[in-house]
């Protein structure tokens, strides 16, 4: 399998360009909010059960889902356990498969500019740009445990169609999106 894991700040387009990218590949779309939305509604964010869970759902997925390819989307904070990437390198590569991982950029300005559209309001995403702002200065956001992307993407440079072009280019996915 190849695991295309999709991650940066909220608000840089992960889900949007995962969307796109997974009409021109065909991969299934493992939305990390799914997981997150469904131990929202029985755990308060970042408790002990709920990280734990969410780790073993996440890391499920990987280990048995046996497709070709899978896009996942990831937002770095502060409840994410650094080991849970390893974890999920682990998991893939223990059925075979590789990870390329793909970091998602934008402007501060235009995250903040994001954060109240219509589709995040759909999921339990952040969309306070006063918060977002607060948890950043705070450091709630890192992403020093990740490893090197294969493919780093300024969203505010490009569509989203164009952004999974692009991966889809740059790691060699499919010649049907050229």
């Amino acid at each position: 399998m190849k695991l295309i894991f999709i991650y940066g700040l909220p608000s840089t387009g992960k889900l949007t360009v995962a969307q796109e990218l997974a009409a021109l590949t065909e991969y299934k779309l493992f939305h990390n909010h799914l997981t997150v939305d469904l131990l929202l509604s029985v755990f308060e964010f970042g408790s002990e059960g709920f990280v734990k869970l969410r780790k073993q759902i996440w890391l499920s997925v990987f280990e048995q889902c046996g497709l070709p390819g899978l896009i996942f989307t990831f937002a770095p904070e502060w409840s994410v356990r650094p080991e849970f990437i390893g974890g999920a390198v682990e998991a893939v590569q223990r059925g075979g498969g590789e990870v390329y991982f793909v970091k998602l950029t934008c402007p501060l300005a235009e995250l903040k500019a994001r954060m109240d559209s219509a589709t995040r309001q759909g999921y339990g995403k952040l969309t306070s740009a006063n918060l977002f702002e607060r948890m950043h200065a705070d450091g709630s956001f890192y992403d020093s445990y990740m490893p090197e992307p294969k493919l780093t993407l300024d969203t505010s440079l490009c569509s989203p169609k164009e952004a999974a072009l692009r991966i889809v280019r740059g790691l060699c996915l499919s010649e049907a999106a050229e």
